[in-house]
């Protein structure tokens, strides 16, 4: 599944250039040419990465204060990886400037574009949660080394986003997770629009587990998503 990548940046030239490059390396390119423009996004995508350029209405350095500080009234991942894109007369302060304020990389111009990437892929490598190998909810279990599913230790045949699905949801098994969530991180669906993807999906995920035992699992929260688990039942996850 590709990651999103928000492109915050001003000059057409340069945005058009890395949009195009980094849709060509395996990325979900969303362009912002504004701060406030890549702010909303920021907050409707919710990117894995934000590398932020030059903005007509907000500095650099400004849009990545703002995304680690939050704003009233908004809500976006205050993690989330930021690469700033310096100007050409940038030096040592600007950079000391440019992480007091957040980021997690600073990259000046000119740039070159293969550095840029291998810069990219490496802060994506160090903020990275690590993953468990292997979940527990109630009596389903999840092997990520060997894809194996279990229900009170019975194996279980999963398609391939029957088996990522389970392993999201697993991953906070009370936790209700939103469609737009689920689409984004398991399909790369950018946007929700009406794909009955996900509710298939799920459905075959639940008679799957309830006829290996499990019955209580993959809950429908009515207008808002899935859970696992309900609140009562006992969510144990192991290392």
């Amino acid at each position: 599944m590709s990651q999103a990548l928000l492109l915050a940046e001003a000059e057409p030239g340069t945005r058009e250039f890395l949009e195009r490059h980094l849709a060509s390396d395996g990325f979900s390119v969303v362009p912002a040419g504004e701060g406030r423009e890549a702010l909303e996004l920021a907050e409707r995508e919710r990117p894995d990465l934000v590398l932020v350029g030059g903005l007509p209405d907000a500095p650099a350095l400004e849009v990545c204060r703002v995304l680690r500080e939050g704003e009233p009234g908004r809500s976006w991942d205050r993690d989330v990886p930021v690469i700033v894109l310096g100007e050409a007369r940038a030096d040592a302060v600007d950079r000391v400037h440019a992480f007091a304020r957040g980021c997690d990389d600073f990259v000046p111009r000119p740039f070159h574009y293969e550095e840029l990437v291998a810069r990219i892929h490496a802060v994506l490598r160090r903020t990275r949660p690590g993953e468990r190998e292997r979940l527990a909810a109630g009596p389903v279990a999840v092997d990520r080394a060997t894809r194996r599913v279990t229900v009170h230790g019975c194996p279980v045949a999963l398609a391939a986003k029957e088996y990522e699905l389970l392993v999201k949801l697993a991953s906070e098994p009370v936790r209700v997770f939103t469609k737009e969530e689920l689409l984004r991180e398991v399909w790369g669906f950018r946007s929700l629009g009406r794909t009955r993807t996900l509710d298939s999906h799920a459905s075959r995920l639940r008679r799957k587990l309830a006829r290996a035992g499990a019955a209580e699992c993959v809950l429908n929260v009515w207008g808002v998503g899935y859970r696992l688990l309900a609140d009562h039942e006992e969510a144990r996850l192991s290392a």
